[in-house]
């Protein structure tokens, strides 16, 4: 099985982000607060309480580099994190912003962090030594409706954006005096374009687009939409490659990739969903991840069978075939991945969901899934 471990934390848990060497968890219980965990002999112990904000957080992330947690909200604002001795001191950023915030990360090298916003901004936060706090510089007039995830290039520069207009964009990020030197241009982007420059706007779904993801060479991204369809994006430029996949099930909310030819998608089907590459580079759909064998139907005639089916379907709207059940009960709105090492592979994935629970998975001893690794 590929779920290693079920941690019931609340009764909602909206986002949730793991600390640099994973010993602990901050997540928040659909409200105005965020809670850390950390484990002790084998238990989950609640030893912090983050208070700052006035409405539900919808995004965290804990810096790799800084040891940050950086925190957004529906109430538009958001807040730094440091812990200093044993308690975390918050730092309000100066978003300016007149509508929800809706995601946050932080970019590789810790020293920036993009806010998206129903206000159809990107807010680009960094830190002004001089005035001792955090500031932001808005990425404008691109966005037609609200930004509902943000995704950093390795590069630290380009940024990826979805929307609930339909649409993919790349921007640059450059900001003098943050990013070091002059940055170089890479592949089909790029990226020494001015700051909230767009290198490229994917016009692929029509409908709400929810998460995005660039894989680990940042060579290509993934992102996801509301009418069951995922979309693989390559040579970002100009002139880009896409290829979209259509699912027979629920829509998808979020997506990561575990390698250049493994993506995990998550989102209302409440259980895990693989995509692999082949050889030459098609995506495809190859199963769900915590997929359950159907219990026999010994001693039921076919006709009882079919007709079960079908009265389950028509009186509940939904096929009373649960072979498909996994740890989940709920959505699953967030994917956040865990690497022991910077020698090893990330073979280990947590998410969390409308049900509460946090669930890790490995797949190490997924088999079929090795040679994609």
């Amino acid at each position: 099985m590929a779920a290693i471990a079920v941690h019931q934390f609340a009764d909602c848990i909206t986002c949730h982000a793991w600390s640099p060497d994973q010993s602990m968890v901050a997540l928040c219980p659909n409200t105005n607060e965020v809670h850390i965990y950390k484990l002790v002999e084998e238990n989950w112990e609640r030893i912090h309480v983050l208070q700052k904000h006035d409405q539900i957080i919808v995004g965290i992330d804990w810096s790799k580099s800084s040891n940050r947690i950086v925190t957004v909200s529906h109430d538009r604002n958001s807040y730094v994190w440091n812990e200093e001795g044993s308690a975390w001191v918050p730092t309000l950023v100066i978003l300016r912003l007149n509508r929800a915030a809706l995601c946050v990360q932080w970019s590789p090298k810790g020293n920036k962090f993009a806010v998206g916003s129903g206000a159809k901004t990107v807010c680009i936060c960094y830190y002004e030594q001089e005035n001792n706090w955090w500031v932001s510089k808005l990425i404008r007039k691109r966005h037609d409706s609200s930004v509902t995830s943000v995704a950093w290039h390795p590069n630290n520069v380009l940024i990826a954006t979805t929307s609930t207009d339909g649409k993919c964009r790349v921007f640059s990020t450059f900001i003098k005096g943050v990013d070091a030197g002059k940055p170089k241009k890479s592949g089909g982007g790029s990226l020494d374009a001015k700051f909230g420059e767009q290198i490229v706007q994917l016009d692929l779904s029509f409908c709400w687009a929810f998460g995005v993801k660039w894989s680990p060479s940042g060579n290509s991204l993934a992102y996801v939409g509301h009418n069951s369809m995922i979309y693989f994006v390559d040579q970002i430029g100009p002139s880009p490659l896409a290829q979209s996949v259509v699912l027979r099930d629920l829509p998808l909310r979020d997506v990561m990739f575990v390698s250049e030819k493994l993506v995990i998608g998550v989102g209302f089907d409440c259980n895990p969903m693989v995509f692999a590459a082949d050889g030459t580079g098609l995506w495809s759909f190859v199963r769900f991840l915590d997929e359950k064998k159907a219990a026999s139907s010994s001693g039921r005639s076919q006709f009882t069978e079919a007709f079960g089916k079908f009265y389950g379907s028509s009186k509940q709207g939904t096929s009373n075939d649960k072979s498909r059940a996994g740890v989940h009960d709920n959505c699953i709105n967030c994917i956040v991945p865990m690497k022991e090492s910077e020698s090893t592979k990330m073979t280990s994935f947590s998410t969390s969901g409308l049900d509460g629970k946090m669930v890790i998975w490995d797949l190490k001893n997924q088999e079929d899934l090795l040679e994609y690794l």
